[in-house]
């Protein structure tokens, strides 16, 4: 069994096993596109092949911003529905150490092998700990059987690749031809060139945050480096404008917290809001929002605003809804730390 990254003179051949279900969007085209923005490189896609020129068992997806040197997480995954006749040459041909014990759905293990052989040669490259793997479902996913099936052997294949801890964020959607609700007049927006005072605030929002993708990372790379890694993301990253950000204040000037509107490859995202812990408790959040809301109807013109936040962070659900966000997909992440 062969794992490798692939060429580009084979793209259009790995592309035709790469077939969206209900736990990945990701199409033929989507491949294309993201590959002519460097969100995908040829080096980032894997494949599992028996054989040198047989068809790939399993295709692997990273994802990563164009500025990026190493992939941010796994993006899609496939896996032939019929290679239980290559397993027992799977076993026979790698150590025992790579190649996870059968499962019900043999499409797991050699997924995990992929991902196995994969993620090492991340880390000889120095990326550490592995990417994570994110996966976009339908609400309410667990409750239909096609889109459980499509999750349950990704989810075997990810844990026994390490990526054993698990959480599950909401997206959200908006349309933005609609007024965005005026919630109260108690905060002023403006905003500021300083790229450090951004960093100031985000480390003083992490402090006790709801957001578990956040916690994760600030217990990975520290409080100061997370926070300087969120910002020049924002910054360099993504395609949203520096003049979106904006700073939140009081009528007496006193800073409450900060937006930072943005836009991904496809459509507007709120990106990232944060109320200092002072203020929490008091409803700042939406207002937050719902100006961040307002920047990116002005400025976009797009028909949909996304937003996402991890299915426990109750304040920042209650936040969307008011707003007029709906839970439109779910996003499951598989994480190693």
């Amino acid at each position: 069994m062969i794992f490798r990254p692939i060429v580009p003179q084979e793209l259009n051949a790995v592309l035709a096993h790469v077939r969206p279900d209900p736990s990945t969007a990701v199409s033929a085209d989507t491949v294309r596109a993201r590959l002519a923005d460097r969100e995908y490189r040829h080096r980032w896609i894997w494949v599992a092949e028996p054989c040198p020129g047989r068809a790939p068992l399993a295709v692997a997806i990273w994802w990563g911003s164009p500025a990026d040197a190493h992939p941010s997480n796994l993006d899609a995954l496939f896996a032939r529905s019929d290679p239980m006749w290559a397993f027992a040459d799977l076993r026979r041909r790698t150590s025992s150490a790579s190649v996870p014990r059968p499962t019900t759905d043999p499409r797991s293990a050699v997924a995990a092998a992929l991902l196995i052989a994969a993620h090492r040669v991340f880390a000889a490259g120095g990326l550490v700990p592995a990417p994570d793997y994110h996966l976009l479902l339908p609400s309410g996913w667990r409750d239909r059987p096609e889109a459980a099936a499509s999750v349950a052997w990704r989810r075997r294949a990810a844990e026994a690749a390490g990526l054993r801890l698990t959480s599950e964020q909401l997206r959200f959607e908006r349309t933005a031809d609609r007024p965005v609700p005026s919630l109260s007049d108690r905060l002023s927006f403006t905003p500021d060139p300083d790229d450090e005072v951004f960093v100031d605030l985000f480390r003083r929002c992490l402090s006790k945050s709801l957001d578990t993708g956040s916690t994760r990372k600030v217990l990975r790379v520290g409080t100061e480096a997370h926070a300087r890694n969120e910002i020049a993301f924002y910054r360099h990253g993504m395609r949203g404008r520096r003049s979106w950000w904006r700073i939140a204040r009081t009528a007496a000037g006193q800073v409450v917290g900060f937006a930072i509107p943005s836009h991904n490859s496809v459509v507007p995202v709120v990106g990232h809001l944060g109320v200092l812990p002072q203020f929490r408790g008091r409803g700042f959040a939406a207002e937050i929002l719902a100006e961040a809301t307002r920047v990116l109807a002005a400025e976009t013109r797009a028909r949909v605003i996304r937003a996402e936040t991890n299915l426990s962070n109750h304040p920042m659900v209650a936040a969307l809804e008011l707003v007029g966000y709906r839970d439109r997909t779910r996003r499951l992440v598989f994480s190693a730390v």
